[in-house]
């Protein structure tokens, strides 16, 4: 009796390692099919990655400054023209 109890119970095992594994494999599929379809959504809705808004928004910082120092100099220049 208990060989058969210890076999059954390894039996058992066996089975929920199995459907462990099984659970696992499902849920990474599904992972990337919800993935796959956030950035199909994303893309159509045109939004833009972070990477690509840093490199914007750098630029624009650069603009910004560039016509702060530009706005001086005209400035500048204007009252001089004054004098």
């Amino acid at each position: 009796m208990p060989a058969t109890s210890s076999r059954f119970f390894d039996e058992l095992a066996k089975l929920m390692t199995n459907a462990a594994g099984a659970a696992q494999g499902v849920r990474k599929e599904v992972d990337t099919l919800v993935q796959t379809q956030v950035e199909r959504v994303l893309n159509n809705l045109n939004v833009v990655k972070r990477e690509e808004f840093d490199v914007v928004r750098e630029m624009a910082e650069k603009a910004r400054s560039e016509n702060d120092v530009l706005a001086a100099r005209i400035a500048e220049l204007e009252a001089k023209l004054r004098s």
